[in-house]
């Protein structure tokens, strides 16, 4: 099976190609170039490099979210663009769960965690067992002082490149914790994604396929307040 990765949920922008769990060829840069410019590039020139055709994969797989609003909109209308152009599976990871998978070996429980604004995070817990990375609490959108104080007593092992901004109030609240200090673990990468992607089921409505952002984006909330009726109505679509 030939997998193209993608992920542009966050500030990297990641794309790889496996085929059967051996990577092919994979690009990524760490500093915002305006990823709905530079997505498409990236896999076209990806796909020269390796010498394959888009009618060559059988599945597309996207880092689904959380993550930036706009980079999430990205990366699942560009894989859900493919997957039902050239007839593809798409499968959707979370962005925390690529991050988390950096970390192989790690016995703690791994943290991964992206800034959310006003002391808020996203963020979820992973744990490697037998070789699998199990989740331990899914991802949430919540306060880091409600984090802490969940994993409060536990080894708890936190990555990701926003975890320097709160590494003063993690190591007060819970001293014993390890915080990564790898660079390259602090990205996603494309290569871990289509990994994962590997060992779950495709989506059954690739139309229906949406990007999981866990909360809405301020002027959601903005247009609720004066559409109190309209609370189930997608706003995107809406707008």
């Amino acid at each position: 099976m030939k997998i193209l990765a993608i992920d542009t949920s966050n500030q990297t922008l990641a794309v790889a190609v496996c085929e059967d769990q051996r990577l092919l060829g994979q690009m990524q840069t760490t500093v915002n170039k305006n990823h709905s410019v530079a997505l498409m590039p990236a896999i076209e020139q990806l796909m020269q490099q390796i010498n394959l055709q888009p009618a060559d994969l059988n599945r597309i797989v996207v880092a689904q979210g959380p993550g930036s609003y706009t980079g999430l909109r990205i990366g699942v209308t560009t894989a859900k663009t493919l997957a039902y152009t050239l007839n593809c599976e798409l499968v959707g990871v979370s962005s925390l769960k690529v991050l988390a998978a950096n970390c192989y070996g790690r016995e703690e429980i791994i943290i991964p965690l992206f800034d959310a604004r006003r002391n808020n995070v996203y963020a979820a817990a992973y744990q490697w067992q037998e070789d699998k990375l199990n989740t331990i609490m899914p991802e949430q959108h919540m306060a880091l002082t409600d984090l802490l104080e969940r994993f409060k007593d536990q080894a708890v092992y936190f990555v990701g490149m926003d975890v320097t901004k709160f590494s003063e109030q993690i190591l007060t609240t819970l001293p014993k914790a390890q915080i990564n200090t790898w660079e390259d673990w602090q990205y996603p990468k494309a290569s871990q994604l289509a990994l994962l992607g590997s060992q779950a089921a495709p989506v059954e409505d690739i139309h229906g396929f949406l990007p999981n952002y866990l909360k809405r984006v301020e002027a959601e909330e903005k247009w609720l307040l004066t559409h109190e009726n309209e609370a189930e109505v997608n706003y995107v679509e809406k707008i």
